[in-house]
């Protein structure tokens, strides 16, 4: 049924690694007691997000108040996911103040604000602002450089970006359609390389659009929240690489999970950076873009999350593991297509059990 003031949405979207999860975390922490419903998508078989934010402690972050949509992309499975799940938020009684979705680091955001059109929910959700959560760093780096000089450096480097490179045009058509742009993890850079950053960042977004920083995703709820764009009634005003095609596939990129065994004492002595250190160099020989995952210390009842981007891997406890889990390592990996998901396999393993030597 039609609602008289329609539930406003924020769409969070950001490429792998951006600190996504982070920023909504923070939003949890600091909500100051709205009733915010969380739909969390991921892309692979097995969803870690949710884990931890069900796990962080925080009100409003239980298992009943997060829905995770895992093994698709929320852009192209509206229909048979998105939408039902939004109609049994909106049909709770009483209805969350406001839903934030955290879309998977591969969506395209323009679909899915789209959806916000379709009959079912039209009249009784709205899209208050898309954020695009930016990896400051990154950007840095010139890992989405709109300079072809840039680009063809960088694939001279890897022969795996020796192709259309399909994260740039998943970057970009994040920032597009954002209506406020957070450039996350400025604390890894000096106040000049920031500078550059977000005027880099702000050319490349869409006129006017506002672009902040932060570190480890703190941002205060009333820059994110209340912006009252009414995304879905504005599409025309965010471009995207794939506004002439019916549908998009994410065949560029392959997940997959990875059983991991115990980490041996010698190791886990060391603390949770050394596991995460000598996990890094075989996910950087391999060229993976994302890692997050759990592994087991015997002895230990809490599970070692760990998180990464690129060659950034760290690693931190979080919670005792349930019964039902069986204290089972594994790590989802993601990476362009074609990576050797056995050697990636493999070599994770063997780095846990020698200790990265």
């Amino acid at each position: 049924m039609p609602l008289a003031n329609p539930i406003p949405t924020t769409v969070v979207t950001g490429f792998l690694g951006a600190g996504k999860t982070t920023l909504i975390r923070h939003l949890m922490e600091t909500a100051g007691g709205r009733r915010i419903a969380l739909i969390i998508n991921e892309f692979g078989d097995v969803g870690m997000d949710r884990d931890i934010l069900s796990a962080c402690g925080v009100a409003g972050c239980g298992e009943d108040d997060i829905v995770e949509l895992a093994n698709g992309c929320l852009c192209c499975t509206v229909a048979d996911e998105f939408l039902p799940t939004m109609e049994a938020l909106l049909d709770r009684d009483p209805p969350p103040d406001h839903i934030v979705i955290e879309t998977s680091g591969l969506a395209l955001p323009k679909p899915l604000v789209r959806a916000f059109t379709w009959p079912e929910v039209r009249s009784r959700v709205t899209v208050d602002g898309v954020l695009a959560v930016i990896d400051a760093p990154a950007v840095r780096a010139g890992l989405f450089a709109d300079d072809p000089e840039a680009v063809r450096a960088l694939r001279a480097a890897d022969a795996a970006l020796d192709h259309d490179n399909p994260l740039e045009e998943v970057f970009t058509d994040q920032l597009l359609c954002a209506d406020l742009v957070i450039v996350n993890k400025t604390d890894l850079l000096d106040d000049a390389e920031r500078a550059t950053v977000e005027d880099q960042v702000r050319a490349a977004a869409r006129p006017g659009v506002a672009v902040v920083g932060a570190s480890h995703g703190r941002i205060d709820p009333a820059i994110m929240l209340g912006l009252g764009m009414a995304a879905e009634s504005d599409l025309e005003s965010r471009p995207s690489h794939h506004d002439s095609a019916s549908d998009h596939d994410h065949d560029d990129f392959n997940s997959i999970v990875a059983a991991m065994p115990p980490v041996p004492a010698s190791l886990a002595g060391a603390g949770p950076q050394a596991v995460a250190d000598a996990l890094a160099p075989v996910l950087a020989a391999h060229g993976a873009l994302r890692v997050k995952g759990a592994l087991d210390v015997p002895g230990k009842p809490m599970r070692l999350v760990v998180q990464g981007v690129g060659p950034r891997v760290q690693a931190y406890y979080d919670r005792p593991w349930r019964a039902a889990e069986g204290r089972a390592g594994r790590l989802v990996v993601i990476g362009l297509n074609g990576f050797d998901a056995d050697a990636v396999t493999a070599g994770l393993a063997a780095s846990l059990r020698s200790g990265g030597g």
